[in-house]
C-alpha cells in the first residue's frame, strides 16, 4: 500500500537507526504528544532500538484518554433520560465514569448509539423526531471540525433534536504548560501530524522559540517517527530550536483554512479539564454563545 508499506521499510527503518546512533553524543528526552505515535512505538518496539542515552517521554495521549471522568458522569446522566439518545464513538464506550461505562449504561437500558461519525447523528435525530439526540463531541483539533460540520448540518436542516456533548482540547496549551513547569525534563518534541494538519504549524513557532525547544511534526509509521527523532536529535545536538514539518506528504505549513475558519466560527477557547493532569488554561473549545442551542 502505497504511503504505508513504504514508511514501514526494514532497510530505512535501519539506516535511520543508524544515522540516529551516529549523531547522538549524550542523554536527550523526547517527548512524542499523541497516542496515537506512542501507540505505533509501542506497537513497532522503536524504544527498545533507539540508543540508551535516547529517552522517549509519553505524552498526554488522546481525548478519549484525557476526557474527564466529570464528563463521562454527564454523558451517563444524559443517557439515563427517556427522552434522550446519547450517540458516541465506539472509543468513548468503556472509558469509565464514577459508576460505571457508557457500554454497561447501554445494557442497563440506556439508548446509547455507537457512530462512525458525528454526520450519522443527524439521520438519527431526522428520523427520530420525538428524542432530543446528543452526539458526544470529543477531540484534538482534528475532529473539532467534523463535530462543527454536523453543527452546522443541523443548523441547515432546522433540526431542534439535535445537541452537542462537546470535550474538545488544543494541544498547544498542554505542550506551553508542560515546558513551563521547573521540573519538566523534555527536550524536544514529536507533535502530531493529524492535528498539525488542521491547525498548521504556526502555534508550535512561539512555544519552540520561547522554550528554546525543538518541535518535530511527524506521522505515525516506524519512518516517520524515527525520522522526527533524527530531525529532533540534529536540532539539540546542534543547538537549534525551530518547528520541522517531517510529515510534508500530509502537513502543510498553515493546515486546513477551511476547517480552522469553520472552528473559529462555531468555538472559542475555554479552559478544560485534563484526565489525570487537572485543569490546563486555555486548553479546551466550546461552543460560542451563538450557537448555545446546540450545546447540551
Amino acid at each position: 500500500m502505497k504511503y504505508v508499506n513504504e514508511y514501514r521499510n526494514n532497510e530505512q527503518v535501519q539506516a535511520l537507526l543508524r544515522a540516529i546512533r551516529k549523531v547522538t553524543t549524550r542523554p536527550w528526552h523526547i517527548m512524542e504528544i499523541c497516542g496515537g505515535q506512542t501507540h505505533a512505538i509501542a506497537r513497532y518496539r522503536l524504544e527498545e532500538m533507539l540508543p540508551q542515552e535516547i529517552r522517549l517521554l509519553h505524552g498526554p495521549g488522546c481525548p478519549v484518554c484525557v476526557t474527564p471522568v466529570s464528563m463521562i458522569d454527564q454523558a451517563l446522566e444524559l443517557a439515563g433520560q427517556s427522552d434522550i439518545i446519547l450517540a458516541s464513538f465506539g472509543d468513548m464506550m468503556r472509558v469509565p465514569g464514577t459508576k460505571e461505562d457508557l457500554l454497561q449504561a447501554k445494557a442497563h437500558g440506556a439508548d446509547v448509539r455507537m457512530l462512525y461519525s458525528p454526520l450519522d447523528a443527524i439521520e438519527l435525530a431526522e428520523t427520530n423526531p420525538k428524542k432530543e439526540v446528543v452526539f458526544f463531541a470529543i477531540g484534538f483539533e482534528t475532529t473539532a471540525p467534523v463535530h462543527m460540520m454536523a453543527l452546522k448540518e443541523a443548523q441547515r436542516r432546522k433540526l431542534s433534536n439535535f445537541s452537542l456533548l462537546t470535550s474538545l482540547f488544543t494541544v498547544p496549551p498542554a505542550i506551553d504548560a508542560i515546558l513551563s513547569d521547573p521540573g519538566s525534563k523534555v527536550d524536544g518534541f514529536l507533535t502530531a501530524g493529524h492535528v498539525c494538519a488542521i491547525t498548521g504549524n504556526s502555534a508550535y513557532h512561539k512555544l519552540a522559540e520561547q522554550y528554546k525547544t525543538p518541535m518535530v511534526v511527524t506521522g505515525f509509521e516506524p519512518v516517520d517517527l524515527l525520522y522526527g527523532i533524527y530531525r529532533c536529535l540534529l536540532q539539540l545536538e546542534g543547538g537549534s530550536h525551530i518547528v520541522e514539518n517531517a510529515y510534508r506528504r500530509a502537513v502543510p505549513e498553515t493546515g486546513n483554512p477551511a476547517a480552522r475558519a469553520l472552528m473559529d466560527e462555531t468555538l472559542e477557547a475555554c479552559d478544560q479539564e485534563w484526565r489525570g493532569i487537572g485543569v490546563i488554561p486555555h486548553s479546551g473549545l466550546r461552543l460560542k454563545k451563538t450557537y448555545a442551542a446546540y450545546s447540551s
